[in-house]
């Protein structure tokens, strides 16, 4: 059966979270890695999760935010592969922590051409990743390889719509991550959240035929869109830094008066 929500969460929260220790990373709260985890558990409670199933997750991150309530979902006789190219840096400390670091296998490689012959898994999941995919057509190979080596495929990302001002204040923060990724690297990373149709495009692109879709209100705080302003300050073409250094103090002054999740938008796809 799929998991319960209404019995779960508060289990999973006395499991997991009590061992992941507070983070000291102001002007982040220190249970931002918790909120963070909690609103990936509520969200994958639309995918197709079962006990004991080998699921794939692209693009898990440096900190196991959706690594973790699915490696916890499977259960004990289930495994995740945790597949990224550069992002590993708290991984291995968090999911050790957790207890459940036996269930996972990390695999850092290129999600554009994943290295399985065939269909080896019952899932494959893309949580809040589409958009550090750096462009649409990165996105179409991922998700035809993703299609092409699981049974289902689930993917889910923010959409760029806001129903109050801390949905905004998020939107507003987060919108200048592309601008500011580009002026310093010379690429896009963290590009802006596509449209609910836009996303559904790219997936039949891909050959994906949408079996289930739907959106998602979190209803929590959000604080992934903040970055530090000396990021800013490092870019080194004056006329682009004065710019967004005033676009980053205006963002910030409501960012810091409270961001929110804004809503999220999921598909459920098989090939």
């Amino acid at each position: 059966m799929l998991f319960s929500m209404a019995y779960s969460e508060e289990k999973f929260k006395k499991e997991v979270f009590s061992k992941i220790p507070l983070r000291n990373e102001p002007p982040l709260p220190e249970d931002w890695l918790h909120i963070e985890m909690l609103e990936r558990f509520r969200l994958l409670r639309f995918a197709p999760i079962r006990k004991g199933m080998n699921i794939l997750e692209v693009g898990c991150g440096a900190h196991a935010i959706t690594t973790v309530p699915l490696v916890y979902l499977v259960g004990e006789t289930g495994r995740v592969v945790a597949v990224d190219i550069l992002r590993w840096h708290f991984f291995e400390e968090i999911t050790s922590a957790t207890g459940l670091r036996h269930r996972i296998i990390p695999l850092k490689v290129d999600a554009r051409e994943l290295p399985f012959p065939f269909k080896s898994f019952d899932l494959a999941v893309l949580v809040h990743g589409v958009r550090s995919l750096k462009s649409e057509e990165t996105m179409v190979k991922v998700f035809a390889e993703m299609l092409r080596v699981a049974e289902k495929v689930f993917i889910a990302e923010s959409l760029p719509t806001a129903k109050n001002q801390a949905q905004e204040a998020h939107l507003e923060m987060y919108n200048l991550r592309e601008y500011i990724f580009e002026a310093l690297s010379g690429e896009k990373d963290d590009l802006h959240y596509l449209p609910l149709e836009r996303l559904r495009e790219l997936l039949e692109e891909a050959g994906g035929r949408i079996i289930e879709s739907g959106i998602f209100e979190p209803n929590l705080p959000h604080y992934l869109a903040y970055l530090r302003r000396e990021y800013v300050e490092q870019i080194k073409n004056e006329k682009m830094r004065v710019v967004l250094l005033e676009r980053w103090d205006i963002a910030y002054e409501k960012w810091r008066n409270g961001a929110e999740h804004p809503p999220v938008g999921w598909f459920i796809v098989k090939g």
